[in-house]
């Protein structure tokens, strides 16, 4: 395959911002693209395509819920990061610039307007996040995950591009896979999703939700559960007290399998979560995090809900009673459930990886147009 030349992908921070990146990594090198990635000093951890691509590590430094004297260093940190990664670019003679969005980006998107080249950025929540909205008026293109987008400025809303959000590809290979039938004999699968901030709450509704249930619903009942460590072993006590068969860890190495052979799934509304549950095609009840940035993860969850696809339940609302009431409704007439699937899979974007590339490719066409104009 020729080489098409480098693109540089600017991300860090959390799995919303890195997941994608390494989707369209991927997609573009399958397409003849060479990759390089700018990213803060967290960017030796990564894995798979972006573990295995030229990196360079560039300042950057969060600004929101910061005090004064820390918010000054975080800015000093972005100003020398910008100055890091001109220089960087200016060596390496990118294509095109893609931004992921996360104060790791700020430095290398800012560098990259500044010197002309193309850029996009893909914003992963149903509102543009802050980085991104600082951005938006420099770049070339936006895609959003979402149809409906907020915070995207006047200024910037012809750039917008319905793209959806990438997922990993052990996510897409189990796509299709039917949802699961409610025989008699079959146990009712439910899967836990904490996320990475605040799961507690996860943690301390579900088990006394789960003994208020019927016992003939207990009896069938399947639990795979993600906890913070320090949660586990409550946890995991108070199940076998209550009976329950129940799987517990802090982490899953096969999410997607389990995913694929849930009935339902409860779980935080961040970005890639949301995104790899309808590309599954499986309904959810979204506890949204209440500290989120902009609230972003309501947002979300009211986006899956408005399609019909799963349930927004505000943390508030998210009590042992509420909650129990729900799931014997919801496993006592399995109609509710699988047509939330059927939404789901339907609002689900195996494609986004694609649609990005393609939105890239795109912005490099009509640079090269313009230059020969």
């Amino acid at each position: 395959m020729s080489d098409k030349g480098l693109i540089v992908l600017a991300a860090g921070g959390t799995g919303g911002h890195v997941f994608p990146a390494e989707a369209l990594a991927r997609e573009l090198q399958g397409r003849g693209y060479r990759l390089a990635l700018l990213t803060d000093k967290r960017g030796d951890v990564y894995g798979g395509a972006l573990g295995q691509m030229e990196t360079h590590q560039v300042r950057a430094g969060g600004i929101a819920g910061k005090g004064p004297i820390a918010k000054l260093k975080s800015i000093v940190k972005l100003a020398l990061g910008t100055l890091q990664a001109r220089g960087l670019l200016k060596r390496l003679a990118p294509k095109a610039v893609v931004g992921f969005g996360g104060y790791a980006s700020i430095p290398t998107m800012m560098a990259a307007s500044l010197a002309g080249f193309p850029t996009v950025l893909h914003e992963q929540n149903a509102i543009l996040g802050r980085a991104n909205r600082l951005l938006a008026s420099r770049v070339a293109a936006i895609a959003v995950s979402f149809p409906d987008n907020r915070g995207i400025p006047a200024s910037a809303e012809a750039k917008v591009t319905h793209t959806g959000m990438p997922v990993r590809d052990a996510i897409l290979k189990l796509r299709g896979t039917p949802y699961p039938s409610f025989t008699d004999n079959r146990p009712l699968e439910v899967m836990v999703l904490g996320g990475s901030q605040g799961a507690r709450v996860l943690s301390d509704v579900i088990p006394d939700a789960v003994a208020k249930l019927s016992d003939e619903l207990k009896a069938r009942l399947h639990l795979t559960q993600q906890c913070r460590p320090e949660d586990l072993d409550r946890v995991k006590a108070r199940y076998a007290e209550l009976g329950i068969n129940a799987e517990l860890a802090s982490f899953f190495d096969d999410v997607p399998e389990r995913l694929a052979s849930a009935h339902l799934v409860i779980s935080r509304s961040g970005a890639s979560t949301v995104a790899e549950v309808l590309a599954i095609g499986r309904p959810a009840m979204l506890v949204p995090y209440r500290y989120a940035t902009d609230d972003h993860q309501s947002l979300n969850a009211h986006a899956v809900d408005e399609v019909g696809a799963g349930w927004l339940i505000p943390e508030i609302d998210f009590t042992p009673e509420s909650l129990a009431a729900r799931m014997e409704s919801m496993f006592g007439m399995p109609a509710i459930l699988e047509k939330a699937a059927v939404a789901a899979d339907k609002t689900g974007r195996p494609d986004a990886a694609m649609c990005l590339a393609d939105l890239v490719e795109d912005v490099l066409k009509t640079e090269n147009e313009r230059q020969a104009a």
